[in-house]
């Protein structure tokens, strides 16, 4: 769907992918410059230099920060107080990265080779424990709502990904439990951009509210198609590895579908393949494209981005609304 917001970002930004973030480009700037400042430390050695550069000079496209400002934008200018907000969020999103990719044994991030695979995993822990520190002192001086909604919304992504870890390899995992851990894991963190920023504007109470379900839906459309990404994604615009999920027992939206339709027979095949991942995962996917898993996890997502936008019809409208209702939709559409 091609986007109704004027696009005036650069093409040497990496969030110049995302229409809707033409409005905010200069704002987006000024997030990243205050990021690279706080990862400037005092180094006469040089020694951690490199690591701190790796992680200031890969940015994404800025989803969360984005979304802390174009929520701030319905109520009013943007503050200071919204860039350091959304220069923290995407502090966090840096710290978590750094540490999935232990995890997970990623060896590329966004096209290039990630902190683990240059430093080892220690040092890569270390330096997400080392970003996480630097938004801990950041948020030393914000507003005390602003404070805790952070703490609480790391909080909740930390438990959503300890539910995720418990239940791998469980085959027998519903929708609905998928759906539970991804809103922890990952769309509270929309959610909470979203709150961060009508609070910081002092919107009321009921618009905070629906800025805040907006985030959560969307937010559960951007896994549901993260997801996607991974089992049908090109490495080369996703800058990782595809099948990581497969390889690490992760239970999609897809596969969950898959393992539902088929009898209990192909289920029992499906389940081998899942347990013993090596050289399975084309035919996995085969079998998620003929089954319509693929497809059904797509038009979830959709759905979810339908309901998020149901979600701001309390707000006026405004350019910045129409920008936020593409943002979902970009959310959404990035495996179409």
């Amino acid at each position: 769907m091609e986007s109704s917001i004027t696009m005036n970002v650069s093409e040497n930004v990496p969030w110049s992918e995302i229409p809707s973030f033409g409005q905010i480009d200069s704002d987006l700037r000024q997030v990243n410059d205050l990021i690279h400042r706080s990862f400037e430390v005092r180094d006469s050695a040089g020694e951690l230099t490199p690591l701190c550069d790796h992680v200031s000079t890969h940015s994404g496209k800025m989803l969360r920060p984005g979304l802390v400002l174009l929520t701030g934008r319905c109520f009013g200018p943007l503050t200071a107080e919204h860039t350091r907000v959304a220069a923290m969020v995407e502090m966090i999103h840096h710290a978590t990265l750094l540490h999935d990719d232990v995890i997970d044994e990623g060896r590329m991030r966004r096209g290039a080779p990630t902190a683990n695979a240059l430093w080892g995993n220690e040092s890569a822990v270390l330096l997400g424990d080392f970003v996480l520190s630097q938004v801990f002192r950041m948020a030393s001086d914000l507003d005390a709502s602003a404070a805790k909604t952070i703490a609480t919304t790391a909080i909740r992504v930390c438990e959503g990904e300890l539910r995720q870890a418990m239940q791998k390899r469980n085959w027998q995992l519903s929708e609905s439990h998928y759906i539970e851990i991804i809103t922890d894991k990952s769309a509270a963190f929309f959610s909470g951009c979203c709150r961060l920023g009508g609070l910081l504007s002092h919107a009321g109470e009921d618009q905070i509210e629906a800025l805040s379900q907006f985030g959560l839906l969307a937010g559960i459309a951007f896994q549901i198609t993260d997801d996607l990404l991974d089992i049908a994604g090109d490495e080369q615009r996703t800058g990782k590895a595809t099948l990581n999920d497969f390889a690490r027992d992760k239970l999609t939206l897809a596969v969950i579908h898959l393992l539902r339709t088929v009898d209990e027979a192909r289920r029992a095949d499906i389940c081998a393949l899942l347990e013993s991942p090596d050289g399975s995962g084309q035919p996995l996917v085969d079998m998620l494209s003929q089954h319509g898993s693929l497809q059904y996890a797509r038009e979830r997502a959709d759905d979810y981005v339908t309901k998020a936008m149901q979600a701001l019809e309390c707000l006026p409208a405004s350019k910045d609304k129409d920008a936020l209702i593409e943002t979902a939709r970009f959310m959404a559409n990035r495996a179409a």
